[in-house]
């Protein structure tokens, strides 16, 4: 079959990994990069190649270069009107995590896109992780007994330039549209979605309740140190911990809680350990499904989509939890410091309570962190569908 024509909307910042990636599925012979939506076009050194067709006019794009896919990866705000605007051409698409900045947003882009009948997939690249099934399949065997919770932890490092990187970044609104640029819905959103799926709590209507504890020690309205913990209808807790303050980047993971057992999933490496009575420690690599590859395969030969934007909606429930919280509390300047040379900010013993929450399912403050927020809950407040 001839290669799919794709069209990438956003080519620079994070977009210039889906330029290297489409570049290395146009080498295998799935696709060609025929458009680029940028407002300012690339070179041919940052386009990896032979320009294609630029233009800062999306729909125009799809239009002129006859696009069968289209990429889109440009700031929070924008992914629903550039969604719609591909799917009312009959353009299917790769959608960039977070699908939207709220959960309006992401039901008006969801149920407008399944309207016009196009396939779209939501860019969580650690759900494409062969580590997934294998885990599902372990849980069903009774590996680790019954699930009694799932914990996540993300303790990352982001300089202080990392808030200057593009105009909305670490903002929870901005020109009176939401973005919602926090550690648990941008940066380490994987987390949340991952452990959520790996629990079984995918579609809107899994989640029960939410509990949220948003602060931030950089100079941002969003969240840079936040957790979460979620109620889900199979009656097990999902908590996740982040921080972009850790004393020192480590793999963020997930962790499952059987009743007999427990399986670590460092869902960057495609990696899991599997601990269990009357074992000793098993540890798996595995490797991974690219989500646009996967999507040409979809159109090509009718495989499943592994990440239908209606498979995000117990994620999006926890966005829409994170967007109406009050807004994240700065902590104290005692509660952080600066490191000598490296202009980033530290919130000195985040890591250790980031994996205390993993491994507890406990929020900040329930571990003691004198500097943990007062918690928020959300219960059903958005409609499921």
């Amino acid at each position: 079959m001839s290669p799919l024509p794709v069209v990438l909307a956003g080519a620079r910042g994070h977009g210039r990994w889906h330029v290297a990636n489409i570049r290395r599925l146009e080498r295998a012979g799935l696709v060609r990069l025929a458009g680029i939506c940028e407002l300012t076009p690339l070179t041919e050194q940052e386009a990896g190649g032979r320009l294609p067709e630029q233009s800062a006019d999306f729909g125009a794009l799809l239009d002129s270069t006859g696009a069968r896919v289209a990429v889109v990866c440009t700031p929070i705000p924008t992914h629903t009107d550039l969604a719609l605007t591909a799917a009312r051409r009959g353009v299917h698409l790769l959608l960039e995590k977070p699908p939207a900045p709220s959960y309006a947003e992401f039901r008006r882009m969801a149920d407008g896109v399944a309207g016009t009948g196009v396939a779209c997939q939501v860019g969580f690249q650690s759900l494409g992780s062969h580590a997934v099934p294998a885990i599902r399949e372990l849980v069903a065997e009774g590996a680790i007994g019954e699930v009694v919770g799932v914990g996540g932890a993300g303790a990352w490092v982001r300089d202080e330039a990392y808030f200057r990187r593009a105009p909305w970044a670490g903002r929870r609104r901005m020109d009176g549209a939401d973005v919602i640029d926090g550690a648990l819905t941008n940066p380490l959103a994987h987390a949340v979605a991952t452990a959520l799926a790996l629990g079984g709590t995918t579609r809107a209507e899994d989640v029960t309740g939410i509990e949220t504890e948003l602060s931030h020690a950089n100079d941002i309205e969003a969240d840079d140190t936040s957790c979460v913990r979620i109620g889900t209808a199979r009656g097990h807790r999902v908590t996740v911990a982040a921080t972009l303050c850790a004393q020192r980047a480590a793999e963020p993971y997930v962790l499952l809680h059987g009743g007999s057992g427990r399986i670590t999933f460092w869902y960057k490496q495609d990696r899991i350990l599997l601990q269990r009575g009357g074992h000793g420690p098993e540890e798996y690599q595995y490797g991974r499904t690219d989500l646009l590859e996967n999507l040409v395969d979809h159109l090509t030969t009718g495989a499943a989509l592994l990440v239908p934007p209606d498979e995000t909606g117990a994620f999006m429930r926890v966005v829409e939890a994170i967007r109406t919280a009050p807004d994240p509390d700065p902590l104290p300047a005692a509660a952080w410091h600066r490191v000598p040379g490296e202009s980033r900010r530290v919130v000195p013993g985040v890591d250790g309570l980031v994996a205390a929450a993993a491994d507890t399912l406990s929020l900040y403050s329930e571990l003691g962190a004198p500097w943990a927020p007062r918690t928020e809950h959300a219960l059903n407040e958005v409609g499921a569908r």
